[in-house]
């Protein structure tokens, strides 16, 4: 039977519109039906067929056609079948395409596998989605190689002890690995069972590279490439001493290498990605940062300042008096024993459960109540408090507001002041895009030297990234950001009640007639200026709200 499929990460958008593309499969099938021989099994071959994705389904190959395999009957039961490649491909979304355990020379098998493979059809068994029990009968039968086949039933003892073993969820790579050892199987190629099917067209090499400099980087989208790497390694080295066009191995070779190149770059960007949350960068945009996600990580780290700003900045505000209220309010928590229910909660077992492991025949029904979620467990209830003013302080978080900033981009902001303003905002991105807070960025220099990017819902920290990167390198004026921050909070409904964030390298000179002009704003917008120093002390100025020094 088909093995357990896990869902694509939903952490991992960019699998849900290019799934088809993100792997190693087409380059494959390319060259398996373009430019290597196929092959007819033996009796005793191995035999599998790609179902989808990581999905595969394999059997046994019996002679005269037929295949013997695993097949779902009904809910938690299966049966052994005989059946033709039609029908052991019929479930396969990546075509119909069946692969046979191979040597050198051409298709290998062995006797005594087609006939234990044979004499186990009809035989029925327990089911269970996390076992892969196709691959399980199917290394069972290519294990009677070696021992020879002497009648013995597949039995549900078979599954339990592979549910229990220390491999947990026998794999394609695990059969394979059982048919190179017993058949001598170091190559897998198509049967052509099928009257001259046309060969797969050539796959989009530069598309699929693109797709994978482009996916986000987290450890679950960074397990997905290791394993499409392992894969392409393997396949490279099972072909190497066949005849394959010198610009296809240039092109396996390059898809390697980026692969590899990715991985690494995920691993020396890790410290600068987890003061990022919720950013997700990709390969593309962190090799056009440069070496710079390292120092920025660092003095993202390493400055509480920055974290202290994140925290004030575009917060709703409390009304005093109910600051004062401690009133007592009632929270559900899961600390007492309330009764019982049916669940897989190993750690809350009735002990009328445990007993059934000292029996050999019932220990076998535990494991099969364990995956259905239908043992006997305690349930657990209770409650307890917490204040009216934790209540109000987690309501602030869920309504903070949105933040707008000013970067200057002068010339005395380059080098070490601009790295610590980059820093500032990446960690203000990645905070506000994890509380749903919109952040709008103004770059300026001189008079009339200004740059946008709105920051609002979907990631788009990249981009930032990319917008980050600009600047202007001359004088510095302050009155036009600043005018242009007041217009964004006055005329934009989603920035009511938005604070301001000045980051330069100097005191803020603005003329008392403008100063009384942001004063006056501020009041009228309900707003708040924080400024912020990269580079220099200030000597105070008289329209922020506060200053904070990097």
């Amino acid at each position: 039977m088909l093995p357990l499929l896990a869902a694509l990460p939903t952490a991992w958008p960019t699998a849900r519109f290019a799934a088809s593309r993100l792997l190693f499969k087409p380059f494959r099938y390319f060259i398996d039906s373009t430019f290597r021989e196929p092959v007819t099994p033996i009796p005793g071959s191995v035999l599998y067929a790609d179902l989808w994705l990581a999905v595969e389904h394999s059997g046994i190959y019996v002679g005269n056609g037929q295949i013997s395999n695993i097949e779902v009957e009904s809910f938690a039961e299966g049966a052994v079948r005989k059946c033709g490649p039609p029908s052991f491909v019929s479930k396969s979304k990546l075509g119909k395409k069946i692969y046979v355990s191979c040597n050198g020379r051409g298709a290998v098998g062995h006797g005594d596998v087609a006939a234990g493979a044979d004499s186990h059809v009809g035989e029925r068994s327990f089911y269970g989605l996390v076992i892969k029990n196709c691959h399980q009968f199917s290394e069972k039968c290519v294990n009677y190689a070696e021992r020879g086949y002497h009648g013995e039933p597949f039995s549900l003892g078979d599954f339990v002890d592979g549910l229990v073993s220390a491999t947990w969820e026998p794999t394609l790579g695990s059969l394979k690995s059982a048919a190179k050892k017993r058949l001598g199987a170091t190559k897998w190629r198509l049967w052509n069972w099928q009257d001259d099917p046309e060969p797969d067209p050539e796959p989009d090499w530069d598309g699929i590279q693109q797709a994978f400099e482009d996916m986000p980087l987290n450890e679950q989208t960074m397990a997905h490439l290791r394993q499409e790497l392992a894969e392409a390694q393997a396949y490279d080295a099972e072909i190497a001493d066949e005849n394959i066009p010198s610009d296809v191995r240039n092109r396996l070779a390059s898809f390697q290498q980026l692969l590899s190149d990715i991985s690494n770059t995920y691993e020396e960007a890790k410290a600068f990605l987890a003061r990022c949350p919720g950013a997700d960068f990709s390969y593309a945009q962190l090799k056009a940062m440069g070496d710079d996600f390292a120092a920025l990580a660092t003095e993202m780290g390493q400055n509480r300042q920055v974290h202290e700003l994140v925290r004030q900045l575009g917060r709703d505000h409390i009304r005093e008096e109910d600051k004062k209220k401690q009133t007592r309010i009632p929270q559900c928590s899961k600390t007492e024993v309330h009764g019982t229910h049916l669940s897989n909660d190993v750690m809350r077992l009735l002990p009328s459960e445990l007993v059934n492991l000292e029996d050999d025949t019932l220990e076998a029904l535990f494991y099969a109540r364990l995956l259905e979620s239908n043992l006997q467990t305690y349930e657990l209830a209770g409650t307890t408090h917490i204040t009216r003013e934790e209540v109000e302080k987690t309501a602030t978080t869920a309504h903070a507001g949105p933040v707008v900033a000013l970067l200057d981009t002068s010339g005395s902001m380059q080098g070490q002041p601009l790295l610590k303003a980059r820093a500032l905002l990446l960690a203000i991105a990645g905070i506000l895009q994890k509380e749903q807070r919109s952040l709008h960025v103004v770059l300026f220099g001189s008079a009339g030297e200004l740059r946008e990017f709105a920051m609002e819902g979907a990631n788009q920290s990249g981009a930032l990234i990319a917008f980050l990167s600009q600047g202007f390198g001359g004088g510095t004026d302050f009155e036009a950001p600043l005018n242009r921050a007041f217009a964004i909070i006055r005329e934009q409904n989603t920035y009511q009640r938005a604070d301001v964030l000045m980051i330069s390298d100097g005191d803020c000179s603005l003329s008392e007639t403008f100063a009384a002009t942001v004063r006056t704003q501020k009041i009228a917008l309900d707003c708040l200026i924080y400024s912020v120093l990269c580079n220099g002390q200030r000597v105070g100025d008289s329209f922020s709200d506060e200053v904070v020094v990097l």
